[in-house]
């Protein structure tokens, strides 16, 4: 069953990679799994460009961070949602990418992402360490949360291997696992409240796993993880607030993109942020200057002529 929904992920995402080049006169957009903020948003900007660069036509493509990134760089897309720590990486050159992306360059910075560990009620669970021989669905490979996952295993002694069952599946696929029983925990990594949680607690009474405590070890393994907070009430029943990992969601683009193109697509965004928090609102807030914000990835000139000349760099 595991290399049945291995097999179906990965062929997503050789369908999307696979896409042959488009006409001059379209950009393919890289979103994220379905049941994710990223479709929907990807949805938002793709209606908001096209109205702003008459004549050009934005193709959304399934994705998910570390194969956008990947896909930016070996120009089968020019447009990606992306998560900062793993497009550092990718960056650097460092695991999971075998080598520097020098392609890739940032548009703008969006909004906090959360990495949540999600376990039933009455699977006693308490500690990633409890994981241990539990079956527990996981994104798949190619999502930033799944190399979080490993990461946040190895900081407790855990791999895959010690797990009793690893499901590398959509959110909507582990909703259904999580509600039937089949898999005692979940992890993902997207806004809060979270509607695939927000849909299993409807139905099972759910647990979020604190890892605060090992946020030091974390950053050893990537200094751009932080520390966030979930407050209590933000999910039914969670009456504590919670510490889980914390990194940010921005949009890449290829470094090829012409100058004039990247402006325009820059400044749209930071015209129509309402647009853009009606669709995810954690977007509330924003503005220019956080868009601009430095994340380790290098500006597209297009986009850092637009922040300059607002003054928000």
């Amino acid at each position: 069953m595991n290399k049945m929904f291995l097999t179906a992920a990965i062929g997503v995402a050789v369908i999307a990679l696979g896409q042959p080049a488009p006409a001059a006169d379209t950009l393919r957009l890289m979103t994220g799994p379905q049941g994710g903020s990223w479709v929907p948003l990807g949805g938002s900007l793709k209606s908001m460009w096209e109205k702003a660069m008459p004549g050009v036509t934005i193709q959304a493509l399934p994705g998910a961070g570390i194969a956008n990134v990947k896909g930016v760089q070996e120009s089968k897309t020019e447009i990606g949602f992306a998560n900062s720590v793993s497009t550092v990486d990718a960056i650097k050159g460092a695991a999971p990418f075998d080598k520097k992306h020098d392609n890739v360059c940032q548009l703008a910075t969006l909004y906090p992402q959360y990495f949540q560990v999600v376990a039933l009620a009455d699977a006693k669970i308490n500690s990633v360490a409890d994981l241990k021989g539990k079956h527990v669905a996981i994104q798949p490979r190619g999502n930033t949360a799944e190399e979080i996952t490993r990461h946040v295993l190895q900081v407790y002694g855990l791999d895959y291997q010690k797990l009793g069952k690893v499901s590398h599946v959509s959110y909507s696929d582990a909703v259904a696992l999580l509600k039937d029983g089949h898999a005692q925990a979940f992890t993902l990594g997207t806004t809060i409240p979270a509607g695939a949680v927000m849909d299993i607690a409807a139905a099972r009474d759910i647990k979020l796993l604190d890892i605060g405590e090992k946020i030091g070890d974390m950053k050893k393994i990537n200094p751009g993880y932080t520390l966030n907070t979930i407050k209590a009430g933000t999910y039914p029943k969670i009456t504590q607030d919670v510490k889980v990992i914390g990194y940010a969601t921005h949009l890449v683009v290829s470094c090829k993109l012409p100058e004039a193109q990247v402006y325009t697509m820059a400044k749209t965004m930071a015209g129509h942020i309402p647009d853009m928090v009606a669709v995810v609102k954690a977007i509330d807030g924003l503005t220019p200057k956080m868009m601009a914000e430095d994340i380790g990835v290098p500006l597209h000139p297009g986009a850092r002529k637009f922040y300059k000349e607002i003054g928000a760099l």
